[in-house]
């Protein structure tokens, strides 16, 4: 259909048309998420979609749309520079609401959740693509469409200790995999989000959060060389690591809130991590060993979180 048909439905307030098949209007709408026309993708697919789904319109259906969705995960993969780059992360965003749905609504299995989260983090651990705004092609953003997938399983009742671990190394993988990009849209952010997501679900203790932490603060060290170094220093890796690790803290510190329109936000993020004073302190040690010139070191042993885990930290 043409670009005009889907304006005229945005007119109705989004109502589902009646003049063709749910099932036709959805196989064009996920395929407009892969255009390189931003207006196709973003004004007209992506909300017609995400509208529909909180709508309840595939409630029944919701498996097979996210089976249709999640291909698109794969299509492309391993390259970079060119448009194939706006399916998969459309795709990885689109998931993201499907899953949503399935944590407001528990429509889903979780064979269905938990294949779709093997997709997800096998796609985003693979991704070369790493630009944020793409002239006249608008948003590619995969890293951080990767990131809210990641912090819509993170929310799923489906992800228990050993599958929250896993994304958690996902993440460190993400971060640590080498690559020529620097993040500048907001990917440290919207990444650190979906930690802090995770964080909140309490099923991590320090034993496993800290080791984490630690192999990202090796990231962020300048190699020991008693000569100069063949690269610059620091690399648009170690950059990146060191701006998710400040993002990191900043939202530990300052505390998160959940989303409006997610429905089990609002108890998720309710209080504060438990262990936060310990983390807040474990993610301050990796800071320092970034610049151990420029900072003050510990001068006293971590503190034990009180009742609302906001014991002060230094």
């Amino acid at each position: 259909m043409s670009e005009a048909y889907w304006q005229s439905v945005m007119k109705t307030g989004m109502q589902v048309p009646l003049d063709r098949s749910l099932d036709e209007s959805t196989v064009e709408l996920v395929e407009m998420l892969g255009h390189p026309n931003p207006r196709l993708r973003e004004d007209l697919a992506y909300p017609l979609l995400t509208t529909w789904i909180a709508n309840g319109v595939y409630d029944g259906l919701l498996a097979g749309l996210g089976d249709g969705v999640a291909p698109g995960l794969r299509y492309g993969l391993g390259h970079d520079g060119d448009v194939s780059v706006i399916r998969r992360s459309y795709s990885a965003l689109m998931l993201a609401e499907i899953i949503g749905r399935d944590n407001d609504e528990h429509l889903l299995p979780a064979t269905t959740v938990l294949g779709w989260g093997d997709l997800a983090t096998s796609w985003y651990v693979r991704e070369l693509d790493h630009r944020g705004w793409i002239p006249e092609q608008g948003w590619a953003h995969a890293v951080a469409h990767g990131a809210d997938l990641l912090a819509a399983l993170a929310r799923s009742r489906h992800f228990g200790r050993l599958e929250l671990t896993v994304l958690l190394d996902v993440i460190a993988d993400r971060v640590l995999t080498p690559t020529a990009y620097g993040w500048r849209h907001g990917e440290d952010d919207r990444l650190a989000y979906a930690v802090m997501t995770l964080l909140h679900r309490n099923a991590l203790d320090p034993g496993i959060v800290e080791p984490w932490l630690a192999r990202l603060g090796a990231g962020i060290k300048a190699p020991r060389t008693r000569g100069h170094l063949d690269d610059e220093w620091p690399s648009p890796t170690a950059k990146n690591a060191s701006s998710f690790l400040r993002a990191l803290h900043l939202q530990l510190a300052l505390g998160v809130q959940g989303r409006a329109d997610l429905r089990g936000d609002a108890e998720l993020f309710a209080e504060q991590p438990a262990h936060r004073a310990d983390l807040l302190l474990a993610v301050l040690d990796q800071i320092r060993g970034e610049s151990p010139w420029l900072y003050r070191p510990t001068t006293r042993a971590r503190p034990v979180d009180g009742p609302a885990g906001d014991t002060p930290v230094q």
